[in-house]
C-alpha cells in the first residue's frame, strides 16, 4: 500500500532548498544564494533526506554529486516553484488579458428576453475578438439556480431581469427598455386603435387573452405582472411559454397579446405581420442586468467579457432607435 506524502512537513521554501542545494551541488554555496546561514541549510538537508529516504547528495574527492534520486526531483521541483511563481506573481495577475491569444472557457446563461439578436451578436463579436475562446450559452430556466451555479463556475455570467441579486454577487446594469404590447396586425385591437386611439385603454388590455414567458423565479408573479397588480390591474395569461423566442410566431397567428420590452418586440415588425402598441398603462422599465460571482471579479478574463456584453447591448439598443 502506498504511503500517504507527507505535506504536512513540506513548506515551500524547503522544495526551493532541495532544487539549489541539489542544482549547486554544495551546502555552502546553496546557503549563499538562498541567502541563508549554512547551519540553517543543512538542517533543512537533513529534513530532506528524512522526507525522501535518500543521501541527495554524497562526497565524491573533494566536492559533492547528487545521487540518482536527487536528479530524479530536480524537474519536478523547478515546475513546482514554476508554478507557485505563477500564483504568486503580481504581474501575471495584473496582466491585461489577451483576447486574440486566449485559449480559455467562458460559461454565459442568458435568455433570449432582451434582444433576439443579442445572442448572436454577441458570439460574433467574441469570436471575431477571441477566436479561441470556447462559449458555452446556458439556458435560463424556472430550475435555473443562478447563485449556485455562478458560486460553483457551472456559469460565469448571469444576463436577465432580476430585481434583487443577492449579496454575493455583482450586478450591472445593461439596458432599460420600455414596455410595449405586441399584437397581430389584424387584430381587432390594432384596427380599433388606427380608427380611434383611445380605444387602446386599461379596459380593452384587460378584455384580452395574453401570452406571457414562465417566470425565471419560482414563485414569482412576473415584473409586468408585478407592476399591474401594483396599480390593482390584472390580466388573462392564457398561454405560459418556456421558448421565449416563439412567442412573436404565436402572437402573429393568434388573438394573444405580448408585453414586454420594445427592443424586443420592434425586431419583429418587419418580419412578422405584428404591430406594436404603446401600454395603455404606466409601467416601469424593464431593466436588464448582467450578474457576477466575487471569484471573478477582478479576473482579467472576466472584466473584459463583461465589456464585451454591455457594448453589444449598447450597440443593439442604438440601432433601433
Amino acid at each position: 500500500m502506498n504511503s500517504v506524502p507527507p505535506f504536512d512537513h513540506i513548506e515551500l521554501h524547503l522544495i526551493r532548498v532541495l532544487h539549489t542545494v541539489i542544482t549547486e551541488r554544495s551546502v555552502s554555496r546553496a546557503a549563499a544564494r538562498l541567502q541563508r546561514s549554512q547551519p540553517a541549510v543543512s538542517a533543512q538537508l537533513r529534513r530532506l533526506r528524512a522526507l525522501t529516504g535518500d543521501a541527495l547528495l554524497v562526497r565524491a574527492g573533494q566536492g559533492m554529486v547528487p545521487t540518482d534520486r536527487a536528479l530524479a526531483l530536480v524537474e519536478p521541483a523547478a515546475r513546482l516553484l514554476a508554478e507557485a511563481g505563477r500564483l504568486f506573481d503580481a504581474d501575471l495577475r495584473d496582466r491585461p488579458f489577451e483576447p486574440s491569444t486566449a485559449q480559455d472557457r467562458v460559461r454565459v446563461a442568458a435568455s433570449d428576453y432582451l434582444d433576439p439578436f443579442f445572442l448572436p451578436h454577441l458570439v460574433a463579436r467574441l469570436r471575431d475578438r477571441a477566436p479561441g475562446l470556447c462559449i458555452d450559452l446556458l439556458p435560463l430556466s424556472g430550475e435555473f439556480d443562478h447563485r449556485r451555479r455562478l458560486a460553483t463556475g457551472e456559469a460565469d455570467l448571469v444576463i436577465g431581469n432580476w430585481t434583487e441579486r443577492g449579496g454575493e454577487l455583482h450586478r450591472g446594469i445593461l439596458l432599460r427598455d420600455e414596455p410595449a404590447c405586441l399584437l397581430a396586425r389584424g387584430h381587432p385591437a390594432v384596427r380599433a386603435h388606427d380608427a380611434d386611439p383611445s380605444s387602446w385603454n386599461v379596459e380593452r388590455y384587460g378584455q384580452l387573452q395574453h401570452v406571457a414567458p414562465m417566470p425565471l423565479q419560482p414563485g414569482s408573479a412576473g415584473i409586468v405582472d408585478e407592476g399591474l397588480g401594483r396599480q390593482g390591474l390584472r390580466r388573462q395569461i392564457a398561454v405560459r411559454a418556456s421558448h421565449f423566442s416563439l412567442i412573436p410566431l404565436m402572437v402573429a397567428r393568434s388573438l394573444l397579446v405580448l408585453t414586454t420590452g420594445r427592443l424586443f418586440c420592434r425586431r419583429y415588425e418587419a418580419a412578422l405581420p405584428v404591430r406594436v402598441l404603446t401600454c395603455p398603462m404606466p409601467l416601469p422599465p424593464l431593466t436588464y442586468f448582467q450578474l457576477w460571482h466575487e471569484r471573478t471579479h477582478r479576473a482579467p478574463l472576466h472584466r473584459w467579457l463583461r465589456g464585451e456584453v454591455k457594448a453589444v447591448a449598447a450597440e443593439l439598443q442604438e440601432a433601433v432607435r
